[in-house]
């Protein structure tokens, strides 16, 4: 792992190339950073910025602006336009990117603004630029936030509840705060975010803003991101979410409310896949609806890439269930899915999305398979791997789906072998390590030629006290 310095450090650098060797400042600071960087110096928090260091002193404008603020906060005065003012100029520099970020970190941005949201809980507007602030510094720096500030907002979000631009800002920051930390999101968690989240989602479910970000919330509590964690609880979360705060019945309602709205209806579709981790909670979706739901959806949004991702994933998710993977064929899923990855052929996210409901929808149901071969399905899997090569997930996916339709199928492999499949298998066998096992099933049920290892010969021996 790369070292690190302070910012401290690489600024004194500059300085003392600009001082002693009489460099312009942006010749000092391309030389400092050269220096680092042969030396193997990580830069990746460090804020690169001439205007620094052309005027007398060091002081960055992120840092500045904490300052400000800060003494703000010390003299006891909260003007409304002066707060508002270094607030604004936090955002500002937070947003530039993460180094910024970082300096601001580094120089105790977080309990100045923890501080300064604790003395605005009677003032809605600054409290909303205050969050928003909060959310620009916790953008990428998760672990800035400790216990005392998890359980604060919390409480404040709950609190807000009437308020939809300071509920949506509030969602939106910690949302933040959750990606890539487990242990924030198990904090959170504990704190009974999910059921604050859906009574907000209930209480504003005509508010397209609120929707998607509650909707982003909500499929994070089930991300598994963070590397540092070897086992999450992703699953336990979305079991949560489910069964303890009804959610589905909520998002399905909600759903009803944008069926005009397809950006809206994306976030919804892409969060009920993350929830449906059970085959009772595949079931649920499909007997409130969800199913017809989707099914009109995509066929009246078929040229809209972001929908038909969404919808085909969501599709590709309850087909898990059986007695669900049944009605998609019959209300004409199959049909629905080749359409979309035809007409969004140059699309890795759709096409592999597709090969996964086809493969889903094939596995062990050779009626199924007829009726996606009749479709075009095979077809469509295999342009989408001439299309998408390099795609590893999509690749993967391909192999599946063609190995389901010909496993109990024999009759299918002459069409598919001449359209190529055995050269693309072939080449993904190559390219893509992930694909193995993938790759060597569609070949031996393809009836091509495979090397498969004999991992045990389940030969008898002694056994050795």
């Amino acid at each position: 792992m790369a070292k690190r310095i302070t910012q401290k450090t690489f600024d004194d650098v500059v300085c003392e190339n600009m001082q002693e060797f009489d460099m312009s400042a942006e010749e000092a600071l391309q030389e400092a950073e050269q220096q680092f960087l042969a030396q193997g110096i990580d830069l990746s928090n460090i804020v690169k910025d001439i205007s620094s260091h052309t005027g007398e002193g060091t002081t960055h404008p992120v840092v500045a602006a904490v300052q400000n603020l800060s003494g703000v906060l010390d003299s006891g005065d909260i003007d409304p336009t002066t707060v508002k003012a270094a607030l604004a100029q936090i955002k500002t520099e937070c947003d530039i990117d993460l180094p910024h970020r970082c300096l601001a970190g580094s120089n105790k941005a977080y309990p100045v603004l923890f501080k300064l949201c604790q003395k605005l809980s009677s003032d809605k507007e600054l409290l909303k630029c205050c969050v928003d602030a909060l959310s620009s510094l916790l953008n990428g720096q998760p672990d800035l936030v400790d216990q005392t500030g998890i359980e604060y907002f919390t409480n404040l979000l709950k609190d807000s509840e009437e308020s939809e631009e300071l509920c949506e800002a509030l969602v939106r920051m910690i949302r933040l705060t959750c990606v890539m930390h487990e242990k924030n999101r198990q904090a959170y968690v504990e704190q009974n975010l999910i059921s604050v989240l859906i009574s907000v989602l209930t209480a504003h479910q005509k508010s397209a803003g609120i929707v998607k970000e509650v909707c982003f919330a909500l499929r994070v509590l089930t991300f598994d991101d963070d590397p540092r964690v070897p086992f999450g609880k992703a699953h336990e979360h979305a079991k949560m979410i489910v069964a303890e705060a009804n959610a589905l019945k909520v998002i399905l309602e909600t759903c009803n409310g944008f069926t005009g709205d397809v950006a809206v209806l994306g976030e919804l579709f892409a969060t009920l896949s993350k929830l449906a981790v059970r085959n009772e909670f595949c079931q649920e979706i499909a007997d409130r609806g969800g199913l017809q739901l989707l099914m009109t959806t995509l066929t009246e949004n078929m040229h809209h890439q972001g929908l038909a991702k969404h919808s085909i994933g969501l599709m590709r998710t309850i087909a898990g269930n059986d007695n669900v993977k049944a009605a998609i064929v019959n209300a004409g899923g199959v049909e629905l899915i080749v359409g979309a990855m035809g007409t969004h052929q140059a699309q890795p996210q759709i096409c592999e999305n597709g090969c996964a409901a086809l493969g889903t929808l094939a596995l062990r149901l050779p009626p199924h398979c007829a009726k996606i071969v009749k479709c075009g399905g095979h077809e469509v899997i295999i342009q989408g791997m001439k299309i998408h090569k390099d795609v590893s997930a999509v690749q993967k996916q391909a192999c599946m789906a063609l190995r389901n339709l010909v496993a109990r199928t024999r009759e299918y492999c002459d069409p598919i072998l001449e359209l190529g499949a055995e050269g693309l298998i072939n080449l993904a066998y190559q390219q893509h390590k992930d694909c193995t096992d993938e790759a060597k099933s569609a070949l031996r049920d393809l009836g091509c030629k495979v090397d498969l290892i004999e991992r045990w010969k389940g030969e008898r021996g002694e056994i050795s006290q």
